[in-house]
This record gives structure tokens, sequence and C-alpha cells, in this order.
């Protein structure tokens, strides 16, 4: 797209999208330079609290932001770096003296050293400001720290947050390790409510962990969703993503469900029996059915009290997560009183901190224990879950999920108003997804508000997220980096990026992941520039790669010995149909009924088959599959799946992941991006390759696909041949 075909972005409008980290161009997937109008840099400004009403706005703005610094004494937060000397800027009247001390997390105290660098005075009002430089010290001892400056009767401080220079992967996951990757809620076993859940999770953890070998157990987000009907189906679209949604609850494994009358928990039983009837359909979920039936047996549990033990446990767990506990129990209290669209509540309960909702809190205490409670039951099944895969034997144990965004009018987006922006949502231009882009509706972080907040509402969320985990996958993980921002009312190919500070958001990552003692993976797909990989990796942060996006520069399948080690790989992804699926075009099928295709299909079609013949190529030259299979039966399909999983193993990836609906030929996607209601998102129960339910309990029994899967990412076998370890 030309300059001529847009309003034009001018000089001064330019510049101060420059200062807030709004880009006037970029350049797409295909490596063409897109040029962004002046109407979406102007609506993402405003989201960002930018004035722009009459004529000289933007010199105001632009003059505000050269004094905004020389204004305060300190910043709003440091970030410091294990291994790098950084320099800290002191404002104070010039020629005035300043002290600088860090009081370390430990309690100890540390005097900054003056460096000889000179800047030159400000005038600001009736005085000059001039910049002193401090050195934060290479060694200093990671945390959260505090600074603070003193200078003539004048004082300041803020937080000082020292980060690790790198995660060791190594360290924690040896030289390889593979694991299972499931959609949570469709992984059922016998026992289940009609979704999988935790208890689901911990099983299939301890028997592919003592079983099959496996290293760990990747599942969806489990963040938590509205606790009213209807529920959101998407576990990306969540309420908040620091608490978590306890529909994921076993009710038999919480501790007090023993303690119960007989006869109670006979009842509690038989509504389990009823809900669990569904657990042999293949029809679609319905969590709001499951969530009705739980709802029941949790207020019963919760009515009954707990020993006095118990309630210091509860204590100490409340104490723990504060006031965003408090803050998210209070939400969901007033969504089951006032309703779950917030934006139509009375105007006295649109903020937390308001005096109507400290009325409410008092008024309806029990409400709000109760979603405390259940937070702590969570946290508490969570916990026994990865106790179980370590104790299975698996070297990392549980991966969490970590979704991009919230809903915007979930908990978070009232909570936590101050830092989120209003008036734009977090999408992703056009790409391999889908073609037209897409707009996923969530508040998106205002970079300036949340470095004022110290970064502590992204530091207590990755805290809460990591607790129980051995590993996080980061969704989007560019979204550290930049967020593709769309104007309100506008389509999501009319967006643009806007920066974040990388440094803060992949330093505090590092940071609470290493106290966690757990690894991160980034989901770096898409539209990724080099350094940004690059930068990933410098930060011990592992990518990922997906065999479908792998190609050459001619497009043509990229052999798997090619491919980055310090990866995540597998055949394919949560936003594709699995792989059987992915063979038979499933993929393209969806999107033609759909209309997001911004080709015709027979393209689409010709297209799908150019890059499977590539891979079909490539792994009969490579010894994966026999050049006489015919891929167009049922067996041709099988014997293409397992090359494809045999090829993925030959690549030099630190992890490999099987998707747990490949072991079965299942072929129905879970999501189709870009969609709403058009498709069943997030709602498609396990099946076989006939479309029939499948539970875990099948698992177990060890299909042969299942053995050959595993035997082929384990590396057992080429051309049927065995070459380790009997399964």
């Amino acid at each position: 797209m030309s300059a001529s075909d847009l309003p034009e972005v001018g000089d001064g409008l330019a510049r101060l999208a420059a200062a807030h980290g709004v880009a006037t161009e970029y350049w797409d997937q295909v490596g063409h330079r897109v040029l962004v109008s002046a109407a979406t840099v102007e609506a993402v400004l405003r989201s960002q609290g930018v004035d722009l009403s009459g004529p000289d706005a933007i010199e105001r703005e632009l003059e505000a932001i050269r004094l905004r610094d020389w204004r305060r004494m300190l910043p709003p937060v440091f970030i410091g770096r294990e291994g790098e000397q950084r320099r800290l800027w002191v404002h104070v009247t010039h020629g005035q003296q300043v002290r600088v001390q860090v009081d370390l997390e430990s309690g100890a105290r540390v005097d900054l050293a003056q460096l000889d660098w000179y800047v030159e005075p400000m005038g600001l009002g009736d005085r000059f400001i001039g910049e002193a430089s401090f050195a934060i010290p290479p060694d200093l001892p990671l945390g959260w720290h505090t600074v603070t400056a003193v200078s003539e009767g004048e004082t300041a401080t803020m937080p000082l947050v020292m980060t690790p220079r790198r995660l060791d992967a190594a360290k924690t996951t040896g030289d390889r390790q593979w694991g299972f990757m499931t959609q949570l809620y469709a992984t059922r076993s016998r026992g289940s409510w009609g979704l999988g859940d935790l208890h689901d999770a911990g099983a299939l953890a301890a028997w592919s962990g003592s079983e099959l070998g496996a290293g760990f157990l990747l599942i969806n987000p489990v963040h938590a969703a509205a606790p009213t009907p209807p529920m959101a189906p998407s576990p990306y679209l969540p309420v908040t993503r620091r608490f978590t949604n306890p529909i994921y609850l076993r009710i038999e494994d919480i501790w007090e469900f023993e303690e119960l009358a007989a006869p109670v928990r006979d009842r509690i039983t038989q509504l389990a029996e009823q809900i669990q009837r569904r657990n042999l359909t293949d029809e679609l979920l319905d969590r709001d059915a499951v969530w009705a039936a739980k709802k029941v047996a949790l207020e019963v549990i919760f009515a009954a009290g707990r020993t006095p033990a118990r309630d210091r446990q509860f204590s100490e767990y409340r104490e723990l997560e504060g006031q965003g506990l408090l803050d998210f129990a209070t939400w969901c209290a007033l969504t089951e009183t006032l309703g779950a669209a917030a934006d139509s509540w009375p105007i006295e309960f649109s903020r937390r901190d308001s005096q109507a909702v400290a009325k409410f809190r008092e008024a309806n205490a029990q409400l709000l224990d109760f979603h405390c409670w259940l937070q702590w039951q969570m946290d508490q099944q969570l916990e026994g879950l990865q106790a179980t895969a370590i104790a299975a034997g698996m070297t990392i144990g549980l991966m969490q999920d970590l979704a991009v965004g919230v809903h915007p009018e979930g908990a978070d987006a009232w909570s936590l108003q101050d830092v989120l922006a209003r008036g734009v949502s977090v999408g992703a231009p056009p790409d391999m997804y889908n073609q037209v882009g897409q707009d996923w509706s969530q508040p998106p972080w205002l970079p300036a508000a949340l470095a004022e907040a110290g970064y502590l509402p992204y530091r207590d969320m990755l805290r809460t997220v990591l607790r129980h985990a051995g590993g996080l996958r980061i969704d989007h993980v560019l979204g550290l980096f930049r967020l593709w921002l769309v104007p309100a009312g506008q389509s999501p190919a009319a967006g643009t990026f806007v920066k974040l500070n990388h440094d803060a958001m992949l330093g505090i990552l590092c940071l609470e992941a290493q106290r966690a003692g757990a690894l991160v993976v980034g989901e770096d797909l898409g539209t990724v520039e080099s350094w940004v990989q690059e930068a990933l990796a410098d930060r011990g942060i592992i990518g990922t790669s997906i065999l479908w996006f792998e190609a050459d520069p001619d497009g043509s399948a990229k052999p798997p010995r090619d491919w980055r080690r310090e990866v995540l790989a597998s055949v394919s992804v949560h936003d594709l149909p699995p792989t059987a699926g992915f063979l038979r075009d499933e993929h393209v099928r969806i999107r033609a009924e759909l209309g997001l295709l911004t080709r015709p299909v027979e393209e689409e079609r010709a297209a799908a088959a150019r890059d499977r013949d590539s891979w079909a190529r490539l792994l009969t030259a490579d010894g994966y599959l026999a050049p006489d299979v015919d891929l167009g039966t049922d067996a041709g399909l099988e014997e293409f799946v397992v090359a494809l999983h045999r090829a993925v193993a030959a690549a030099p990836a630190r992890l490999i992941g099987v998707s747990l609906p490949d072991v079965f030929g299942d072929r129905r996607a879970q999501n189709q991006p870009g969609t709403d209601q058009e498709y069943p998102n997030w709602r498609v129960p396990m099946t076989d390759g006939a479309g029939a339910a499948v539970l875990l309990e099948d698992l177990y029994a060890k299909p042969e696909l299942l053995m050959r899967l595993v035997g082929a990412v384990r590396g057992e076998q080429r051309n049927g041949e065995r070459l380790g370890l009997m399964l």
C-alpha cells in the first residue's frame, strides 16, 4: 500500500506517535511495508491518554513528554539486570548534593556510587534541574528492592527490580524432554463431571510420566471465567489471568468432601452421575451445565465448614494473595448480584476503591469468602497436580499456559482499569492463522501506567500463575514487546503496533520464573522479527516451532535438522485442526465455509497440497515415510502422521510436544482464529478418527497409534525399525 492511499500522518503526529511507541508503519509477515492511517494513529494515541483536542494539542503533548522526567526526582521504577551495570538518573536542583541508597529485600542496605556523567541542566520554571547519575551494580542481589534518594530536604523512592541475566533451561530440562499437549476441558475420564479437570490432568501426568517417560504436560490456560452463565468457552479470553476457573475442580478431591455426612455425599455422588453421562457422548461441551452442577456441590461443601487447622491454611492463602484476591472475589460477587455486563452496573460500582464497593463487601462478606475459598481449592489441587507429576518422574511437570489478555468486562478490566487502555483492543494483523486479521476484544496494558504502577499488577499475576508450575507457555509472546491494537469499530487489519518496555517485561518474567523454578516457552509465531527471537533466546526463553510453519525461503519444507535448538517443537498447535484433520484440509474447509479466505478456495487447496507434498518428499528422502504409502487411505494417513512426528523428533529441539488428539486420530479443530460464534470454538470434546468420544481410560489401554507416536518422538522408530528402548 502506498502513502497516497492513506490520510497523511504529519510530522508532528509521527513524532508524538514515536514518543508513545505507536507505529506509523510496519512490515507484514511476507515482508511488505504497510503504512498506518492517521485515523488509526490518533485513535490509538487517545487510548493511551493523549489529548489531541485543539490545534496546539500535539505540540503541548510533545512538550509535556520532553519535560516529564525532569519534573520528577526518580523514575517510577528501575529494571536492573544481573551482570550489567546500568545508569540511574536522579533529578535535583542544579548544584545540590544527593545521596542514593538501595534497601534490599533481605533488609541490608547498599549505597550507590555516583558516576562521572555530565548532562546539561534543564530550566524548569524558576530553577534549573540537574541530572546526577548513579551506578546500579551488576552484582546486586536479584529481587524487588527499594531505592531512596535524598537531597537537601527532598526525598523520593522507587522500586528497583534486579532481574536474572538469563534463565537456564538446560538446568531444568536436561538434554531433552517430551510431553503431551492437551485442552484439559476436552480431556475427560469416566470420573469427570462432563469436562476434564485437574484430577484428570494429574492422572494423565502420572501415567505418561511413569509409563511413557514424559517430562511435562502442557494444558490450556485455566484462567477464570465469569461465575454466571453463559460461561465464555475460550480459555484465551478470561476475566482474569491471575486467578483460576473452579470448573476445573474435582469435587471428590476436596478435603472436606470426605468429612460430609454420608447422605450429603450420596446426593453429591448422584449429582455427579447425572453429569458424567455426558462423558460418553461426542456432543459439544456444555460448561454451563457442568458449572451449575459443580456449584451446587461446592456450596454444600463450603457451608459445611472447616477444621481450625484448615481455617488457618485458608487464612494464610488469603494473606498470600492479598488485595488482588479480595478484588477478584468482589467482582465475582458483584457479577452474581448485578449481572455479568459490568458496563451496565450503577456508576458507584465502577471502581474497586469506591465507598459503594466497600459497603458491598461488608454486606456480602460470606459470598466473598466463598469465591476466595474456590480459589484456595484450585490452588491446592494445582499444588497436588504438580506434586503428582514430579513424583511420577517428570522433570518439568505441569506447564501452564498464559493468555494474551482478558475480557473487556471482566475482573481485571474492572480492578486494573488504571493500567489498561480503553477504546482499543488487542488482536493480530493478517497472518497465517487468519488472512483478514484478528480482534480479540481484549483491553491492552497502558505501558506508561504499568511502569508508574511499578509493574506490580504484572508481577503479581506471574507469581500466582507460576506458583505450582514447572513451566509456563506465553501465548503470543510478541505481546511482551508490542501489541497490535485495533481501534473500536475498525476492522482488525486497520490496527497498528504499540511498543512495551520489553526489557522490563522479560526481566520480571525471568525473575519470577527463576524464583518459581520454572522454564518459560514463548509462542513466537506469526509476525515476529528475528531480533525478537534473539532477545527471547538471550533471556533463556524457549521459542516455538510448529512443523507446518517451518519453511525454507522458497516455501519448501524446512528439514528439522535445521530448526532451532531452544524451542518447543510439535507438529501442530491448538489454532489448527489435529494432524489427521489438517492433512485432510480441514483448515481450508472451515475457513472457506466461514468466509475467512482472501483468495479462492481452489488456490487454498492447491497451496495446502503443495505443502503436504513438500513434506511428503522430505519425509521420504529422510527415511521417515515409505515411498509407496498411499496417502489417500486411512492407513496411509496414519503413516503420514507418524512420519511427521518422527521428523519433529529429528529436530535439535529441547522440548517435543505431542498433541493428545493426534493419539486418537481426532480431526475436529478446537478453535478457528478470528471467529466467535461462527464455529464452536473450545467446545469440541476429544474424539477418535470416526468421531466417537474417547476418554483417558482409552489412552491407558495403550492403543497402537499412541505407542507409535510416543516411540517416534522418543527417537525409537525409523522406517518401522526399533532403535531404542522398547515401550
